[in-house]
């Protein structure tokens, strides 16, 4: 492992390795998320064993999703959103570490520091108050001159401007169901979140992975697993924006621009 690169994984899962360490984003990795089906070839065991830190935007089962957290290991550096990590330790979890936005830990050569992001924080979902909750989050991974922006799941708030310029933006485009509920990008606010952390290249995901079972195969679900990146694509070029779509299909290495280095 060498160098800056990128594999979109799936869902909000993506491989970054960058500053010589190996980084996993909220890590879906099984043939089942509670309810929900995976609708593309499961991740190989190689694209996941050499994980040196995961970053879990929050507390959701399809972002914290403790059977892919156990196939990482119970050793592996975790960091959660700052109230969570209490509840992690006592699955098993033995390095798992708090972050809230603002804040700044160091792994290796990398420096990642949490944003806000605009999505409920809640375990079990927005409605609820029984159970964990810590706010949600974003993060900014930092190392050998690259600035990487890892959205989570959010909404489009103004004070994204305040983290670009960005070398690449990590950026969800979608769901798993018919609808999004709030606190979610769709394809043409996260065109406007490209615009505002003035990214040079994003990354669509949180598409195309999960389904509930009895709809993946009506003709607006297969609509809605393969369209948003695309239509994102297209919002970000009738903007007239300079940010770079990255469309890679779930499990795919990113092609990153041969220069990604900022101005």
């Amino acid at each position: 492992m060498s160098g800056f690169n990128l594999r979109f994984l799936g869902h909000s899962t993506v491989r970054l390795e960058l500053g010589g360490r190996v980084v996993l984003t909220d890590p879906v990795l099984t043939a089942r998320v509670g309810g929900l089906s995976r609708v593309v070839a499961l991740p190989p065991p190689e694209s996941y064993a050499d994980v040196n830190l995961v970053l879990l935007s929050h507390l959701h089962g399809d972002h914290l999703h403790l059977p892919s957290l156990k196939l990482l290991g119970k050793n592996t550096r975790i960091v959660v959103p700052r109230g969570a990590g209490g509840w992690l330790a006592k699955k098993g979890f033995k390095a798992v570490e708090e972050i809230a936005p603002g804040e700044t830990l160091n792994d290796g050569g990398l420096t990642v520091t949490a944003t806000e992001a605009v999505h409920s924080g809640h375990r079990w979902g927005p409605r609820l108050t029984h159970g964990p909750q810590s706010p949600a989050l974003g993060h900014l991974i930092e190392s050998d001159g690259k600035k990487i922006y890892n959205a989570g799941d959010t909404d489009l708030f103004d004070g994204m401007a305040a983290f670009g310029p960005v070398d690449v933006a990590l950026l969800p485009v979608w769901g798993w169901g018919p609808n999004l509920g709030p606190g979610h990008l769709d394809p043409a606010r996260a065109a406007k979140a490209a615009e505002r952390v003035q990214a040079r290249a994003a990354v669509p995901v949180h598409w195309g992975t999960l389904a509930l079972p009895g709809l993946k195969r009506t003709a607006r679900m297969r609509r809605l697993l393969a369209d948003p990146p695309r239509v994102f694509a297209a919002e970000v070029e009738a903007a007239g924006g300079a940010t770079e779509v990255l469309f890679t299909e779930p499990g795919a290495d990113v092609v990153l621009p041969a220069q990604t280095d900022r101005a």
